[in-house]
């Protein structure tokens, strides 16, 4: 006869792992900067050879190795270590995937301040740091360009390729474009694009150094200042819009979508790649999270649901709204239609 399993009791080592997450995130911000991952990755797989490749003690190695371990971004096979398949592909320096600069950004100091006070922003509604990482010209975003286009560029060159599936692009906006690799990622991906990018000055110049360096210059123009305040122009056949609009309230996303529906030539289309939450804004779970980062560093950010985006580009003017079948990255692609 069956006998059905005894209910665990409640325990507090949920309560105490969650009260000290913040060590998985020093944890990791150590062996980035340690070079751990690409010091297995080169063969060091014991903690003496790691430990010398990396300049560290042995024991302190040791041990960030053995909870690197616990939390799955390593093996352990006796005393050797090992690399998880996605630390391998994104945390090795080899690797031309390798994303472990994005610390600049996700781990900058005002991004830290503003969970730091999170209380505060709970309570208030909006981020404890005023204007938050939104004040004009702030050198977090030059930042985040430098740190952040390794890990978009995967999704980008994915991205142009879905939206080329729909025909030949000459003209192109890339909207609040910070390292640019959307745009480019079209440019390379079609030779008839020329691309126009919007964003503060000192940001556009990486875009810039990236066009240089990835052969596109000559089709890239830039439209410095405020993306609500530039000129964007007008004709375009496809415009950008890409992790931007999580930044603002929706009565704000929805006067700037109007500004660039009005930037489109008759038939043209909008292409929004966002964090997509479910209606139940629990799930799935990076992209609902993602509402908290826009809580503690935006005044009134947030992320959306299909549903909402879908309400406001037609408010803003769009005639059709479709939520594209892959995901992209770890976001969604909505492509709005004039």
């Amino acid at each position: 006869m069956a006998t059905s399993a005894l209910p665990q009791p409640p325990t507090p080592e949920r309560v105490f792992n969650a009260l000290n997450a913040y060590e998985q995130t020093e944890a990791m911000k150590a062996a980035i900067e340690l070079e751990i991952f690409t010091a297995i990755a080169e063969g060091n797989t014991s903690a003496a050879t790691i430990a010398k490749r990396c300049q560290a003690a042995e024991r302190g190695v040791e041990i960030l190795c053995n909870y690197l371990t616990i939390h799955g971004f390593l093996s352990k096979e006796g005393t050797q270590y090992g690399l998880a398949p996605d630390s391998a592909l994104f945390l090795n320096k080899g690797s031309r995937a390798y994303i472990g600069g994005a610390i600049e950004f996700l781990l900058a100091p005002r991004i830290r301040e503003g969970h730091a006070r999170l209380t505060e922003a709970v309570r208030g509604g909006g981020s404890a740091l005023g204007e938050g990482t939104l004040e004009p010209d702030n050198p977090d975003w030059v930042k985040f360009a430098r740190a952040m286009m390794p890990l978009m560029h995967m999704p980008a060159q994915i991205m142009a390729g879905e939206l080329l599936k729909g025909g030949e692009v000459k003209k192109v906006l890339d909207v609040a474009a910070s390292h640019g690799i959307f745009g480019i990622s079209v440019a390379k991906q079609n030779s008839a694009a020329q691309i126009y990018a919007s964003d503060w000055k000192n940001v556009l110049e990486v875009a810039r150094e990236n066009a240089q360096a990835m052969g596109v210059v000559d089709r890239y123009h830039l439209l410095a200042g405020s993306t609500f305040d530039v000129d964007f122009g007008g004709d375009y056949d496809l415009a950008l819009v890409t992790n931007f609009l999580h930044h603002f309230d929706l009565p704000t996303c929805t006067a700037f979508m109007r500004k660039v529906h009005v930037s489109l030539r008759p038939g043209g289309r909008a292409a929004i790649l966002d964090f997509v939450p479910n209606p139940d804004r629990v799930t799935p779970p990076t992209a609902a999270a993602f509402s908290l980062m826009m809580l503690a560093t935006t005044p009134s950010g947030n992320a959306y649901t299909f549903e909402e985006y879908e309400r406001l580009l037609k408010e803003a003017g769009f005639a059709r709204v479709e939520l594209t079948p892959p995901q992209i990255g770890m976001g969604r692609l909505i492509v709005a239609y004039r």
